[in-house]
């Protein structure tokens, strides 16, 4: 028995391609001649595809005005849509190109945490690329690593979750080391910091857990100052202000700012520390001896000379011996 497809109603009334790359090389010159020779065509033409295109929408695009044209209402609404697709398009079969093509550069995708992005990958980023001239990397960022939009498949997850996806083989890196940070200016204008039960009464900076629901465990300070027996809930009802944010960018820039003390996570803020951009006002620290970050790459590509590389080089600038 066939079966047929009925008729795809949308896809049938959709205007000819030809047609509205002829309209947007137009509009973007505002010159029939110039789309032409952007187009290597000829000026006839151009000007029969959009004759075409406006027959097919039922309106004018452009209003004539010797040698040059303008965009009506109807052209510019079509022009920021059909704009925006063929740049969709082209990007789309940039990144096919790339990844089946002959050319010698391979790209990686990889998927972290905002922070992590700004705070562990930008400074480290150049090293690779100095050693690695033929390697591209896409960077993804997101706090829902579960959720993520449809198509993204980054070829390498940077998360705390131990299992993040099928198909992904998991290396543990490193625990989560949490102490109070300010900076040194700040720590001299402070020096009740240098105490936990002033660190607790002072100008806080806290990471809340709002859109964070997907990370295995939340430490904001009411849990950090209850590990070592102090209760958030007793700092003064009208003492310094204690500021939520679920940026954990933000509170690290405040902080630089001198605007209070947040929690750093070594990982994070450890080379700001060996800068001497930021100073520990008390010793104490908590770690996370039963959770780990990890590096989860596609098994499929694990033994690409790309993966490979990279893999050889983030474990490096980890700490984690293979």
């Amino acid at each position: 028995m066939t079966t047929h497809t009925d008729p795809d109603q949308k896809l049938l009334k959709m205007p000819s391609l030809r047609a509205v790359r002829s309209f947007v090389a137009a509009a973007k010159y505002q010159n029939f001649t110039r789309a032409a020779e952007a187009l290597c065509v000829t000026q006839a033409a151009i000007s029969r595809q959009i004759r075409e295109l406006e027959s097919h929408l039922g309106t004018p695009l452009f209003k004539r005005s010797g040698r040059s044209v303008e965009l009506t209402k109807a052209g510019s609404i079509f022009f920021d849509a059909a704009q925006l697709s063929f740049i969709n398009i082209a990007q789309a079969a940039e990144r096919i190109q790339k990844d089946h093509g002959s050319s010698a550069r391979r790209t990686l995708t990889l998927c972290c945490s905002p922070a992590f992005s700004a705070l562990w990958m930008s400074h480290r980023l150049p090293s690779f690329f100095s050693d690695n001239p033929d390697i591209d990397l896409n960077l993804v960022t997101t706090q829902n690593f579960l959720t993520m939009e449809p198509g993204v498949n980054p070829d390498i997850f940077i998360t705390k979750m131990s299992r993040v996806r099928d198909g992904y083989i998991s290396i543990p890196l490193f625990h989560d080391r949490i102490y109070p940070v300010c900076t040194p200016s700040y720590l001299k204008a402070h020096p009740e910091i240098h105490t936990l039960e002033g660190l607790r009464d002072g100008v806080l900076l806290n990471l809340s857990p709002y859109g964070r629901s997907q990370v295995a465990e939340h430490v904001d300070w009411g849990v950090w100052l209850a590990i070592h027996h102090l209760d958030i809930e007793d700092r003064q009802p009208q003492g310094p202000h204690y500021f939520n944010a679920n940026d954990y960018n933000l509170l690290i820039q405040m902080v630089l700012n001198g605007q209070g003390v947040a929690l750093g996570w070594d990982h994070l803020v450890g080379p700001l520390v060996d800068q001497g951009l930021l100073i520990k006002p008390v010793e104490q620290e908590v770690v996370l001896e039963e959770t780990h970050h990890y590096m989860a790459y596609r098994e499929d590509k694990g033994d690409e000379e790309a993966m490979i590389r990279f893999r050889k080089w983030f474990l490096q600038q980890s700490g984690v011996t293979q």
